[in-house]
């Protein structure tokens, strides 16, 4: 299997594993004399499967990360980590450049004025590279996964 492929079925999991949580939530109570609309032993033995191999895809694709260069030297795990920052560096600047040009309306010249501290243009700009680099790094990471055996 494929890297990618394992990285699909973790999130057919983990998808699977919510959808267990509610199911299980709406069998834990009853009228009393009524019956769950499902079974809440047999539920958490189905869980119980699911965890057990969400771990075991969890454990396979981090040996697989750790070990895996792409092209250019760099592990997949630091790629990871890099475009995980990359998001957060997005969002951060992205909610600062928001806040700054966000304009607030004056009724009165007696009215306290607001101005920005920071130029909203720049911010703009530096957000346009950081996603470039990100959809960058993003496209090799997803060219590794596609390519890379996943670790047994």
């Amino acid at each position: 299997m494929k890297l990618a492929e394992a990285l699909v079925v973790r999130a057919d999991v983990q998808k699977r594993t919510n959808q267990m949580q509610s199911r299980l939530r709406q069998s834990a109570l009853v009228q009393e004399g009524e019956q769950p609309p499902e079974d809440p032993q047999a539920l958490l033995t189905q869980l119980a499967e699911l965890l057990a191999q969400l771990v075991r895809l969890i454990q396979q694709i981090n040996r697989t990360n750790i070990g895996t260069a792409m092209t250019d030297g760099v592990s997949l795990t630091d790629a990871l980590a890099r475009r995980d920052v990359l998001d957060q560096e997005i969002s951060i600047v992205d909610t600062l450049a928001d806040t700054a040009a966000n304009r607030i309306e004056r009724y009165g010249r007696s009215e306290i004025r607001k101005m920005a501290t920071v130029d909203v243009a720049a911010l703009r700009r530096r957000i346009s590279e950081l996603a470039q680099a990100r959809r960058e790094l993003d496209t090799a990471i997803q060219s590794t996964n596609w390519t890379t055996d996943l670790v047994e």
